[in-house]
C-alpha cells in the first residue's frame, strides 16, 4: 500500500463518506480552496493507478468509488506513523498525549479497562 499525498487523502475520505462519485461531486465536497476539475482529475486517477480507486465507465465520464476500506488504511497509517515517530512504542505515543494534555485520565482508564477485558 503506498502512502498517499494529504491532497489525495482528502479525496479518499470524501470517496469514502459518499461511497461513489463523479470528480465533480467530488468538488462540490472539497472545503476551502478547490483545486482545478483536471488537477482533481489527476488526483483521482493517481489513486486510481495506486489501487486506492477503481471506476465504472459511463460514456466518456467515469463514477469512482474507494477499493481499499477506510479502517483498512486508518490502521495501515497509524501502524507507519507510531513506527516512524514513536519508534513502534504504543507506551511512547500515549505518553506524548498525555503531555500534550491530549487526553484525559478518565480516558486513560478507559484504555486500561479495554486491555484489562482483553486479556
Amino acid at each position: 500500500m503506498q502512502k498517499l499525498t494529504n491532497k489525495e487523502e482528502e479525496v479518499m475520505k470524501i470517496l469514502w463518506s459518499l461511497e461513489k462519485a463523479f470528480v465533480k461531486e467530488i468538488m462540490e465536497e472539497i472545503e476551502g480552496e478547490k483545486p482545478h476539475y483536471n488537477t482533481l482529475s489527476t488526483i483521482v486517477r493517481n489513486l486510481e493507478e495506486k489501487e486506492y480507486v477503481g471506476h465504472e465507465a459511463f460514456g466518456k465520464t467515469h463514477r469512482y468509488f474507494p477499493l481499499i476500506r477506510k479502517e483498512d488504511y486508518r490502521k495501515k497509517f497509524v501502524n507507519s506513523a507510531i513506527a516512524d515517530y514513536y519508534d513502534d512504542s504504543y507506551k511512547s505515543i500515549v505518553s506524548h498525549f498525555a503531555k500534550e494534555e491530549k487526553i484525559s485520565i478518565e480516558e486513560l482508564k478507559e484504555i486500561i479497562d479495554l486491555i484489562e477485558k482483553r486479556n
